[in-house]
This record gives structure tokens, sequence and C-alpha cells, in this order.
């Protein structure tokens, strides 16, 4: 019993002592709160996802991440700097911690998890690759595109899924590779090219904004691989990915607990357990990430739950008018599910 005693005693301390341990910032909090801003980078040429509105703010559901994180982070949703990437330089500009994180939906891979030093964390986004073509050029199916010429993104998903997709089905292709995303969707658009491939939700993005008469365009049915989208971060500071990967989270929870930005001040008298830790009136979880406790209400009443945040950039009611597809929650039927937070 003494032996039994003692040894109990001793995980009791180790467990309190964790969260004191887990107070202490990491490099990226520790730059994060000395500069003041987070800087997030950004695509910049998707809109829906990110992108520059007409008064030159930036918007998008990837932005809205950003925003978040700067509001779990800092208190303040607009502490935040975005900085442009391609899809040849985002990698980059994390590596060198030109930016503390990507919000670029970028698709978590493999290769990508294993090779570059990189983290990807909770996607924020499902998806997968698609083909589109103009209605007049009377193709039907992907196998109708044998000899076409297609507009391609150069160190994508989508390169890879076309050079699989042709070469399994004994295809041939003419890529036409232009790295903005601005500059391939004009080509695209301007008949440059016979079809575009991209991730769906990229593709609805481009026919909404860039094509002259969206109606005059159709994304073939076939789905093509996973497409799961969501922040990266560098490897090597695990607490900047806990923050990273539960703010997420905490966007995914709060509409699953029916928390708005609307009503998230009432909430907070909640007896609901589970509400109350993630709104931070109970047990205070943010000390575990070194956050202040109220990280979480912060996310909510500043930026709102995923369902707000997917409706205002890429739902039903947004230009894109994205049905929520995989990306409803887990109870009806989607891929978004939160660990407990207790």
């Amino acid at each position: 019993m003494r032996k039994f005693g003692y040894a109990a005693a001793l995980l009791a301390a180790a467990f309190t002592a964790s969260p004191a341990a887990a107070a202490d910032s990491g490099p990226t909090l520790t730059s994060v709160t000395d500069r003041g801003k987070v800087i997030c980078g950004a695509n910049g040429g998707r809109p829906g996802f990110s992108g520059l509105d007409s008064k030159g703010r930036w918007q998008g559901i990837d932005v809205e991440v950003c925003r978040a994180i700067a509001a779990a982070t800092l208190g303040d949703a607009t502490k935040t700097e975005l900085v442009k990437v391609t899809s040849q330089t985002r990698f980059t500009a994390l590596q060198t911690s030109e930016v503390d994180v990507l919000t670029a939906n970028v698709t978590w891979t493999f290769s990508r998890d294993n090779n570059l030093g990189l983290d990807f964390v909770t996607p924020i986004f499902y998806d997968g690759q698609a083909f589109m073509v103009s209605k007049e050029l009377g193709v039907e199916k992907v196998d109708d595109l044998d000899g076409a010429t297609i507009c391609i993104e150069p160190g994508s998903t989508s390169e890879k899924i076309v050079a699989d997709i042709f070469r399994a089905r004994g295809m041939s292709y003419n890529p036409v590779v232009i790295e903005d995303r601005k500059e391939l969707n004009s080509a695209f658009f301007g008949g440059r090219c016979d079809a575009h491939v991209q991730s769906t939700s990229g593709l609805s993005s481009g026919r909404a904004t860039m094509a002259s008469n969206p109606d005059d365009y159709i994304i073939l049915p076939q789905i093509f691989g996973k497409d799961p989208m969501g922040p990266v971060v560098r490897q090597g500071d695990a607490q900047w990915r806990d923050i990273v990967n539960w703010v997420v989270f905490a966007l995914i929870a709060a509409e699953e607990y029916g928390i708005t930005s609307q009503n998230v001040d009432e909430m907070k008298s909640s007896d609901n357990a589970d509400i109350a830790r993630l709104l931070g009136t109970q047990d205070n979880l943010g000390k575990q990430l070194s956050l202040n406790a109220d990280w979480a209400y912060q996310i909510i009443k500043q930026v709102g739950n995923y369902g707000e945040v997917y409706e205002r950039t890429v739902g039903l009611n947004s230009p894109l008018k994205l049905e929520r597809g995989l990306n409803r929650q887990w109870t009806d039927g989607g891929l978004l599910y939160a660990p407990p937070f207790n």
C-alpha cells in the first residue's frame, strides 16, 4: 500500500506539473506575440479561399482561419498579415520562417508531410480533383480528352493527378503550365486550353469569378483523388502545431454545439460542461496551450463557427454556391469531427 500510495503521489505531481510546463511559449508563439501579428501564407488568387475584394481587403475561408489563429493567440482577429504565395513558393516561405503558417488550401499528401519538414494539421476543407471544359467542346467524361490541351498549375496536386489519369488510360495530353492562378484561369477562359484541372472548389471559384458567362462551362462528373486541405506549420514546434490544430477544432466544435458569433455571450452561461470548457468558463484549457482561458470564445465571437465561415466564403450564399458535401458535420454525414474538449 505504501508503494502504491507513493507511485500515485508521483503520478499526481507529474500531472499537476504538466500544465505549468506547457505554459512556456514556444518559438513561433513567442515571435507572434512579440511582433503583435500572425503572418499567414495565402494563395491570394482563389476567390472564396483567399483573395482581395474590390476594396483591397483579403477575403476567403483560408483568410478566416488566419484570423481565427490571431483571435486565439492575440485576442484580436485583425492582427494578421497575409503574404501571397504560389504553389512553387509556399513551402519555402514556411520553411524559411517568412510566414508562421500556410493557409493556402494546401493538400495533405504523404510526400509533403514526410519530405518537407512540415506538419499538416486538421483539414479545413475536403475536396477532390476534376476537369472543367466548355460546353461547346461536347465532352462528357475525362476519357474524351485524349490529345487535349490542359491548363495545369505546376507543383500542385492537379499536376500529379493529370499524369496518373492519362497514363492509366493510355491517353496523351498537351500541358499548358502557368504558375500564377489568375493567369492560369485567364488562359483557360480565353480559349488557350481545352480543359482545366483543379480541385472542384478551385474550378467553381474560377468559373464564378472569371468566366464571362459561367453557364458556358461544366465540371465533368468524375472526381479523382482526395484533397484534404488545411493549415500547414513547420516541424519542431509542437506547441504551435497544437494551437493551430485546436483553432480549427474550435471552429468545428462551435458549430456542432450550436455556438455562433451571435449567441456566444449567452452560451457562456451554459451548464453543458463541453461548452463551458470550450468557452473557457471551466477548467481553463487555454493554459495548456499558453493561451488565455477565453481563446476559443474570441475565435467564435470575432470570426464565427465553421458553418458561419463556410457560408459567407464558399457556401450557397456566396458567389461560389458550394454545397457542404463532405464538409458537413459528422452528425450530418460529413467528415467534420472535433475531438472532445476535456
